[in-house]
């Protein structure tokens, strides 16, 4: 059983940074893709961005490319969404969702590809 703990949110000025983790408590993390999701209050869900099971694929939304980087470490336990220059807009709950082997693209940017999913963490990002 698969079961994630997203952390490192928190509040942060505009232009500043902050690194999420998502971790899996219960086994490694190497073959599983994860995904993150972001959703702010009163609008749906979105992709913000994904890595496939083997790291060899990152894929990002259109409007954090080149802001926010998803890296997952040696050992594959944890994966990490480095944020840079935050922006207000960028304030929402940041959670991570995980799939078996996944791989595809096409696939990862969507959110009911994932069969696991974390509580969540709060981003505020103020002006």
């Amino acid at each position: 059983q698969v079961q994630l703990a997203e952390s490192g949110g928190g509040l942060v000025q505009a232009g500043g940074s902050l690194r999420l983790s998502c971790a899996d408590s219960g086994q490694s993390f190497s073959t599983y893709a994860v995904g993150w999701f972001r959703q702010a209050p009163g609008k749906e869900r979105k992709f913000v961005a994904a890595i496939s099971w083997s790291g060899g694929g990152t894929y990002y939304a259109d409007y954090v490319k080149g802001r926010f980087t998803n890296s997952r470490d040696n050992a594959k336990t944890t994966v990490y969404l480095q944020m840079n220059s935050l922006d207000p807009e960028d304030t929402a709950v940041y959670s991570c969702a995980a799939q078996r082997l996944g791989s595809q693209a096409e696939m990862l940017s969507r959110g009911n590809y994932y069969q696991y999913w974390g509580q969540g963490t709060q981003v505020t990002v103020s002006s």
